[in-house]
C-alpha cells in the first residue's frame, strides 16, 4: 500500500480532524512535483512526526486527487502563491 505522509501543525490537524480543512497545502516546488506524481492508495497527516502507537495523532484518508491552486496564506507570506492543493476528502477509521 502507497502512503503519502504529510506532517502538519497542531491548529491544521484539529481543522482536519474537525472536517473545516479540506485540503492540505504544499508549494509548487520540484519536490512535490516529483512526489505527487507517484501513486497513492491513502494520505496519512499526522500531528508533527508521532511514534507509531500514536494513533490518536495520525488521520487517515482515502487518496483522492489533488489541484494546482493559487492562493494566499499567512503560512506562506502576504503575497499569493501557487500550491499543490491535495483533497482531503474520505476519512478512514480503524
Amino acid at each position: 500500500m502507497r502512503i503519502l505522509k504529510l506532517a502538519v501543525k497542531e491548529k491544521y490537524f484539529n481543522e482536519i480532524k474537525q472536517g473545516t480543512k479540506t485540503e492540505e497545502y504544499r508549494l509548487v516546488k520540484k519536490y512535490w512535483g516529483k512526489r505527487l506524481l507517484k501513486e497513492y492508495d491513502e494520505v496519512h497527516i499526522t500531528l508533527g512526526y508521532p511514534r507509531k502507537d500514536e494513533k490518536e495523532k495520525i488521520l487517515k484518508f482515502k487518496w483522492a486527487s489533488y489541484e494546482v491552486k493559487t492562493i494566499q496564506h499567512d503560512e506562506f507570506g502576504a503575497a499569493p502563491v501557487r500550491v499543490y492543493a491535495i483533497k482531503l476528502e474520505e476519512r478512514i477509521y480503524d
